[in-house]
């Protein structure tokens, strides 16, 4: 089921993909309130799906967490930026949640940053309080599934020795155009465009810790909340975004996520 938040008269919902009543196309069906937390009740309401916005699928309720370094050709390509070693462990981050913006929305260069980089990423929306969670229950606390650009202000990242700055901008965490709450994910091809131009090819198979280690790793430090989001690693194929491009985080069975560039003030 892909499940979407979405803007329409005014008025933002929560909604079900669904195959249009006319038989061409695919409707929006509205949901009563967040099915996170309140289940699939439908209002009755259908909206076609061009008619809408798409809004980010989820806002997290209290953090987005990040795993850095969990694609091997990754880690190579950045040895001479970020150190060369394969981590034991899942590597963790967090950015603010008002990083989020939805599919449509612009990232914004920021003016102390000269190098500004996309990372497309599968990440993981969280349906349950989770803590302190065994591995082999980890993916019963996960609700679905989404797009994620894990933008990145490269040079403040190498500057500071830390994450928090080049990862956190406002802007820096597209994710959408749906969450896919029926997928399999153990194979799943992650792609990212810009300007219509291949720049990552990679797959879920890559992973180095898997989606189950992800959360029962990150439990055993943070209480996942509902709607919190975890962003699970980036292949290989990382780089610039320039004012004027469009960027686009591609993975099977959810969709494409798309998005403009512009500098700040601009």
């Amino acid at each position: 089921m892909k499940v979407a938040r979405f803007q329409v008269e005014g008025e933002i919902s929560f909604g079900v993909l669904d195959a249009a009543e006319s038989g061409e196309g695919v409707d929006v069906v509205e949901l009563t309130n967040d099915p996170i937390v309140a289940g699939y009740d439908t209002t009755g309401r259908r909206f076609k799906l061009e008619e809408v916005r798409l809004l980010a699928p989820v806002i997290p309720r209290s953090k987005v967490v990040c795993v850095g370094k969990n694609y091997a050709d990754h880690i190579e390509e950045m040895k001479s930026l970020t150190g060369g070693e394969t981590p034991a462990e899942p590597l963790l981050f967090l950015k603010p949640n008002t990083s989020v913006i939805g599919p449509g929305d612009t990232i914004v260069r920021p003016a102390i940053s000269e190098r500004v980089e996309h990372e497309g990423e599968l990440a993981l929306v969280i349906g349950a309080v989770a803590k302190d969670v065994a591995e082999e229950d980890a993916m019963k606390y996960v609700f679905g599934y989404t797009c994620a650009n894990d933008v990145s202000a490269r040079d403040l990242q190498i500057k500071d020795g830390q994450w928090t700055r080049g990862k956190g901008f406002d802007t820096f965490c597209p994710l959408g155009p749906v969450i896919e709450t029926d997928p399999a994910f153990a194979d799943a091809r992650i792609m990212t465009r810009v300007n219509g131009d291949l720049r990552q090819d990679g797959s879920t198979s890559q992973l180095i810790h898997s989606l189950a280690r992800i959360v029962s790793y990150a439990s055993q430090a943070f209480t996942l909340l509902p709607g919190d989001v975890i962003l699970t690693g980036t292949p290989a194929g990382v780089g610039p975004l320039e004012a004027g491009d469009s960027v686009e985080v591609e993975i099977d069975g959810i969709g494409i996520l798309r998005n403009p560039v512009r500098n700040a003030g601009d």
